[in-house]
């Protein structure tokens, strides 16, 4: 199957020949590779690169870096399909073995960047979705299986996660991978393969304390209003929908966690940077 991005280099080869294009990339990942630079970076786009060059020249040099200085937490090469790479595969060079060896693919050409305000597990369970819509329904473990990710991924992001649910993903993964008829099927636990593998951390504090610490999945969030910071102005408590905040004029405020829907209308209406997420 050839797509366009294929098409377009047959002139050049032609043109100057298939020595001179030999000559760009690595030894077994030949020429260029066009990228869909997109997430928390400066510069985004579409880049074409010569195969073989890094991550951290593409994110930090053509990239532009994280944007408002933020710290880079993983790039997903690939589309959805593609694996989570962390700081640690920064010097990865860019070609299809080296990054299949790293948990990923070269895939469609997508390219990801996340910095340290994004839930890893959110992550998979959003690209998972896209396989989940995607497939064609005719194997079953792409069909079932994936769903079976998702709902479990969901579980967990909705803080009802377990130890085992960790264990389940872990293997319906690698049977999913090994045992569906296609493409699609066989690529599709990648993200949460490579989040597993790279993040697990995150996972366990899903599942053991609760706890997203992105602060991303809404389940999980709390609001806290700090007693030293509030100056009893009453904002918080005017804007919440539910009255869940109570306090007097000039006095700390306090949020009924049990009543609390986690809109986060409180934290927009604090001027005084009293409410923090936890």
């Amino acid at each position: 199957m050839n797509n366009v991005e294929t098409y377009a280099n047959i002139p050049v080869i032609i043109n100057k020949g298939a020595d001179w294009f030999s000559s760009i990339g690595t030894e077994k990942s030949k020429g260029t590779k066009v990228f869909a630079l997109a997430g928390k970076i400066n510069n985004v786009g579409l880049i074409e690169v010569p195969m073989g060059i890094t991550l951290r020249e593409i994110i930090y040099e053509i990239g532009g870096g994280i944007k408002g200085g933020k710290k880079f937490k993983a790039v997903q090469t690939g589309g959805p399909s593609g694996g989570c790479l962390t700081e640690k595969h920064l010097d990865t060079p860019i070609d299809y073995d080296s990054l299949v060896a790293a948990g990923s693919m070269m895939g469609s050409g997508g390219m990801i960047v996340m910095d340290e305000d994004d839930c890893m597990v959110a992550i998979a369970k959003f690209y998972l979705g896209f396989t989940v819509d995607e497939s064609c329904g005719k194997c079953t473990p792409c069909r079932v299986g994936n769903k079976r990710l998702h709902e479990i991924l969901t579980k967990i992001t909705d803080g009802k996660g377990t130890m085992e649910d960790l264990e389940k993903l872990k293997n319906l993964s690698s049977v999913i991978k090994d045992t569906a008829l296609c493409g699609l099927g066989q690529t599709s636990p990648n993200p949460v393969l490579s989040t597993i593998n790279n993040f697990w951390d995150e996972y366990v504090e899903h599942v053991t304390e609760k706890k997203c610490r992105a602060g991303q999945c809404k389940a999980l969030k709390k609001y806290y209003i700090d007693p030293e910071k509030c100056k009893g102005c009453t904002a918080c408590a005017r804007a919440c929908p539910v009255g869940a905040i109570t306090g007097t004029l000039k006095n700390p405020h306090v949020i009924d966690q049990d009543k609390c829907i986690k809109c986060g209308t409180c934290y927009e209406k604090c001027r005084f940077g009293a409410i923090s997420i936890k």
